[in-house]
């Protein structure tokens, strides 16, 4: 089969195994998401709240009834799956009613006053998620349209893991690997959850793919993808898009410097147009990184400035929307300084449970070494990968499920492992030839 084949018979596969669970992948945030969809789409809050809360309540009774059946010593009683469903809706929309007749800023914006008004903004300004669930609800209802929507999302990121491998001339079935990487490791699962991280990580993988295509020398091509990316990511989720920008530009800053060393020091080391290889063997820093250092640093701009523009949640809101649990609590008087002493526990007990169980850490490890293999590449794919660590380290909450906040940095492995493993794919074998003895390297 031709590549393009194998890449959507693997995606094919992958969508096929989440009919194993259409419900009850979702999380508190979810129905923030799901009810800012359905409100785009027409529907009044207390609707968009019923068909939320049937929607979560649906899937807490069959997460019930899955457990009833394996548990023990309650296998053979009878199914919670309705009184689960019944003890869900009520307790849901009688909270969302109390705020609906308190109106006010309850009841401001598109986000259904599931949570206080504070938390609720942090939502409203994240229109980019619920946009794209638009269409999938409005076709298909809440649960399949929830389900498919994340299905594509999620078979998309891999499929660009394929395409920023076979970009940097890996081949074909190590940038299979990376796609089936994508889809095995947690960055699927979380793709697949209901939230804003999947668009963020497929956005993610299309800012790197036009670096990717930006270093090989298609420079338009590449900056308007990456540029674009980040634009998306603006909407989803702007720090992100900060982030991002801010990463990419001094991924830039540095492949500059390291080329322009070492064209500086290769004998008469002339310019080549586009950052190609001077006559004496070193390499200028070409006009395809400085567009990328140039796209970087104008997201960081916009995004500064239009999140004040827009009158956007500050950092020390988010500071106290962490400190203070979601604003259940008073507002901590000296946020930063608490805040600076949770970031210093929060990584020592992360990277004790780390050496407890180091599968990441040896991943990671892995697809840094890989990354070696393609410098320049490999300089970028850190930098989008080090978003993770940015985005866990301004979120220092050991207690979210899953690790979503670091999960970008599972990028690194996803697109390093399988340029870690390119010698094996392309090593000399011996193959005997006619006439005397000798044999023939000839790569794989």
């Amino acid at each position: 089969m031709r590549p393009r084949t194998w890449v959507l018979v693997l995606a094919a596969v992958f969508a096929l195994l989440q009919l194993a669970d259409v419900t009850g992948r979702d999380t508190p945030d979810s129905k923030n998401y799901v009810s800012y969809a359905l409100t785009l789409a027409g529907a009044g809050q207390r609707e968009a709240a019923a068909r939320t809360v049937d929607w979560v309540c649906a899937g807490k009774a069959s997460a019930a009834e899955r457990a009833r059946r394996v548990d023990v010593l309650r296998f053979h009683t009878p199914s919670p799956a309705g009184r689960v469903f019944a003890a869900c809706r009520a307790g849901e929309l009688s909270r969302v009613e109390r705020r609906l007749r308190a109106g006010g800023a309850q009841t401001d914006g598109h986000v259904v006053p599931f949570v206080a008004p504070r938390l609720r903004r942090i939502f409203e300004v994240r229109p980019g998620y619920p946009v794209f669930l638009v269409p999938f609800v409005t076709a298909f209802g809440v649960t399949w349209g929830v389900w498919l929507a994340s299905v594509l999302v999620a078979g998309a990121g891999g499929v660009l893991a394929f395409l920023v491998l076979r970009t940097v001339s890996v081949p074909v079935p190590l940038a299979l690997t990376g796609q089936g990487l994508y889809y095995v490791l947690p960055v699927g699962t979380t793709a697949m959850r209901p939230m804003a991280e999947g668009l963020m990580l497929a956005l993610t993988l299309t800012a790197l793919w036009g670096c990717a295509l930006v270093l090989t020398g298609r420079v338009k091509a590449g900056a308007a993808s990456a540029a674009g990316a980040l634009l998306a990511l603006f909407a989803v989720k702007h720090s992100q898009a900060l982030f991002l920008g801010a990463c990419l530009a001094g991924a830039a800053a540095v492949v500059a410097l390291w080329r322009r060393r070492r064209h500086a020091r290769s004998p008469g080391g002339g310019r080549s147009p586009g950052g190609g290889r001077s006559p004496g063997g070193g390499r200028s820093p070409g006009r395809g990184v400085a567009a990328i250092a140039v796209v970087g640093c104008g997201a960081v701009a916009g995004t500064l400035l239009l999140a004040r523009l827009l009158r956007y949640p500050s950092e020390a809101e988010s500071v106290q929307d962490l400190l203070t649990g979601h604003y259940t609590h008073p507002d901590r008087a000296h946020p930063w300084r608490e805040f600076l002493h949770l970031e210093f526990d929060f990584w020592v007990e992360w990277l004790r449970r780390q050496l407890t169980e180091p599968l990441f850490p040896a991943l990671l490890a892995a697809g840094a070494w890989g990354a070696r293999r393609r410098p320049a590449f490999g300089v970028f794919l850190l930098a989008a990968a080090g978003t993770g660590i940015l985005t866990q380290g301004a979120h220092p909450d050991i207690t979210v499920f899953g690790d979503r906040m670091i999960v970008l940095a599972w990028l690194l492995p996803v697109v390093g492992v399988p340029l870690l493993l390119e010698p094996l794919v392309r090593r000399p074998v011996p193959v005997p030839v006619q006439g005397p003895a000798r044999t023939v390297g000839v790569t794989r």
